[in-house]
């Protein structure tokens, strides 16, 4: 894409959006009018509020929370009402809510953009979301020894120490890599899980499809095509994506024709997960490499911005360092790098749900049908409802000290109701007072391959590096943009361990 297409997209979105918001974007509706508004309500001063939003809208949310919880109260964004619910009650209404009532998809679109994005030969399959649920899950463990020892490569080629000499690294585009490099283990196999070109194509794909969904979605949809058009390198990544795939999928459907569903050494990776599910046009070497596209998405991007949040975390809190490292030493002295080890680590488990609990983002649903809360308030049609996480994690009524970080909050919970086996204070837990996974039958189906991705990530930094950050240097202050927290890039120096 252009260096300065995002400049030349936000002045030509912004032309657009002042005239469309005269045009009665935003409608008065006696339903909305009952909810408190958190700056203007005006359709024209509503710009400012929108505006707002995008860049300091976790004050507005603080704000917004503070007066009216247990309620609700609206902000304005540049195409719809927000209304937001302000305490778990209300959250547990919108995840009951039934699909014929609320729409957690259209957001997702919304924000994405996947038709010009993903450009998927057919949108309407989601079959890939099965996949993840059933053969993805059911294999972590399966699969574990290969994302472990592709682990400890991309760190030795990432994080070169030698002896005691700390060396600066630049965290955001290291995770990236190792990140990507783990997942495609299991997506595509060895060796082009590490092919650095591929690496470069995924996070590069990852990060425009979140740059470019954000720039599109400001413009009406008449127009998106063409501006598509004009500003999108996208049909050149899936072009790519295919020949880097094409090998691998010609020699794989050969071999199908010619055994049938099961062969000697037949691959046990996301790829010949989704040839073996695909149907018509999605079953075609392009369709499985823009579904492949998609899938490492959705695994870079979210996986990648958590581990940086949580070692930011760790090293702001570094009295945290030495009794992860025990426990992940004594869990692997008995069980090894293993799935059941991962599952052992209470510590390791704790510091990344809290370092959730304080970065989250929020999660929304278009409502299609007027839908009324427990409290008696009812919000329209066209809306958008949502769990304001950076707020609602911070909630005394919910979490003693809500605003304190605590890395072993969860595990001492865990100790304190004999949480062995249950999963209620685990990473992997969703519920109306913990959203970063989303919330009841719409909850991530990839968390649970994500979270052990995280697990070990974490795990095997600390028990094989020292690290800290630059001397002087603290924590970057994380941006804010529409909804969450996103880590900006920092230094991090990084030794051997010594002790």
């Amino acid at each position: 894409m252009p260096d300065d297409f995002v400049l030349r997209a936000l002045f030509l979105g912004g032309i657009f959006i002042l005239v469309s918001l005269f045009l009665g974007w935003y409608r008065r509706d006696p339903l909305l009018d009952a909810i408190p508004t958190v700056g203007f309500s005006d359709p024209v001063l509503s710009l400012i509020s929108a505006t707002r939003y995008i860049f300091d809208g976790h004050r507005m949310l603080k704000e917004g929370y503070e007066k009216t919880r247990p309620g609700l109260f609206k902000i304005a964004s540049f195409r719809k009402w927000i209304v937001l619910a302000a305490g778990p009650e209300l959250a547990e209404d919108i995840k009951k809510a039934p699909d014929s009532v609320m729409d957690n998809l259209t957001p997702i679109r919304d924000a994405f953009q996947p038709e010009y994005t993903f450009m998927l030969l057919n949108l309407a399959d989601r079959y890939h979301l099965d996949i993840i649920r059933s053969k993805l899950t059911r294999n972590i463990a399966a699969t574990f020894e290969e994302v472990h020892e592709e682990l400890v490569l991309a760190f030795d080629d990432l994080i070169q120490t030698r002896d005691d000499e700390w060396i600066k690294i630049p965290i955001v585009e290291t995770i990236q890599r190792v990140v990507c490099a783990i997942s495609n283990r299991v997506f595509v196999g060895a060796p082009l899980c590490r092919n650095r070109d591929y690496q470069t194509l995924n996070l590069t794909f990852a990060i425009n499809v979140v740059k470019f969904g954000m720039v599109l979605s400001m413009f009406p949809k008449p127009l998106r095509p063409i501006v598509s058009r004009i500003l999108s390198d996208f049909p050149s990544q899936i072009r790519q994506e295919t020949e880097y795939i094409r090998p691998m999928v010609e020699e794989r459907f050969a071999k199908m024709k010619e055994f049938g569903e099961d062969w000697d050494d037949k691959p046990n990776d996301m790829l010949m997960w989704l040839m073996n599910e695909a149907k018509g046009v999605e079953r075609s070497l392009d369709g499985l490499a823009r579904r492949l596209l998609l899938i490492n998405f959705a695994s870079i991007h979210t996986t990648s911005l958590t581990l940086t949040q949580v070692l930011y975390r760790l090293l702001s809190h570094p009295e945290c360092i030495e009794p992860l490292r025990e426990e992940v030493e004594a869990v692997v002295a008995e069980d090894g790098w293993t799935k059941v080890g991962m599952d052992k680590m209470y510590k390791i488990d704790s510091f990344i749900r809290e370092t959730q609990r304080l970065d989250g983002l929020n999660i929304s649903r278009l409502v299609l049908q007027p839908f009324t809360f427990s409290n008696g308030v009812t919000v329209p049609p066209g809306v958008l409802v949502a769990v304001p996480a950076s707020v609602a994690h911070r909630d005394e009524d919910v979490y003693t000290n809500a605003d304190k970080f605590e890395g072993f909050r969860f595990s001492k919970l865990r100790e304190r109701d004999g949480d062995g086996v249950t999963t209620r204070h685990q990473i992997v837990s969703v519920s109306p007072e913990h959203v970063p996974w989303g919330l009841g039958r719409h909850a991530c189906p990839g968390r649970f391959f994500a979270a052990t991705e995280l697990k070990a990530l974490l795990a095997h930094m600390v028990v094989t590096y020292d690290m800290k950050f630059e001397e002087g240097k603290g924590a970057p202050p994380q941006l804010w943009i529409a909804g969450g927290y996103i880590p900006r890039n920092a230094n991090v120096m990084f030794r051997k361990r010594q002790a």
